[in-house]
């Protein structure tokens, strides 16, 4: 089996670098557009997912939808987005203003989840992938997704802050022989699967 990650299109936050963990934004045009090209796009490279899970959020579950995937989802409370707490609607600039050389993956937030929180998340979702017994796509968030795929192959969560991913990204986690590896990421969906 194949774990294919999808990070939800474009929002008026994404596109403005603000941190939107919990906050239910709508996807903008481009994001809707982008949507509906990663559904092209998957419908090439997995033909016959055997579960579809989404995060409940708007963002991801309309990318979800637009994808066309909506009827075979099922909203999976665990992929939310990483709970910004006091740093929600913030860039990174803004918080270096009060905290300098501040960082997600090394300082953490205040009134919000640490990466080890959103690690266990990351885990249970992993585990529940892998009883599946096929390809499985996940419609989530980008620090999310990250914090996933360094689970996937063994890192602890922060090692996440390694793995960039763009609005519309998608990514496949895989296996080399018994191992778990990053088979593809930070797709660009512009072209047909390779």
């Amino acid at each position: 089996m194949n774990l294919w990650l999808v990070r939800h299109g474009d929002t008026s936050w994404s596109e403005s670098g603000r941190h939107t963990g919990l906050t239910d934004l709508p996807l903008l045009p481009e994001g809707e557009a982008e949507a509906v090209a990663v559904g092209r796009w998957l419908a090439r490279a997995v033909p016959d997912p055997v579960l579809v899970l989404t995060s409940p959020l708007e963002r991801a579950a309309e990318t979800c939808r637009l994808a066309g995937f909506g009827d075979r989802a099922a909203t999976c409370d665990d992929l939310v987005e990483w709970d910004y707490g006091d740093f929600e609607g913030r860039t990174t600039d803004q918080i270096r203003q009060e905290r300098p050389g501040w960082t997600l993956w090394v300082d953490g937030v205040a009134g919000g989840e640490s990466a080890a929180d959103v690690g266990r998340r990351a885990d249970r979702v992993i585990e529940r992938a892998l009883g599946a017994g096929g390809d499985v796509i996940l419609f989530s968030h980008g620090h999310f997704l990250r914090v996933l795929a360094a689970r996937w192959v063994g890192l602890p969560p922060v090692g996440g802050r390694l793995l960039a991913l763009g609005a519309a990204g998608v990514c496949e986690l895989g296996w080399e022989h018994e191992t778990q590896v990053v088979a593809r990421w930070n797709v660009a969906v512009t072209s047909a699967p390779e």
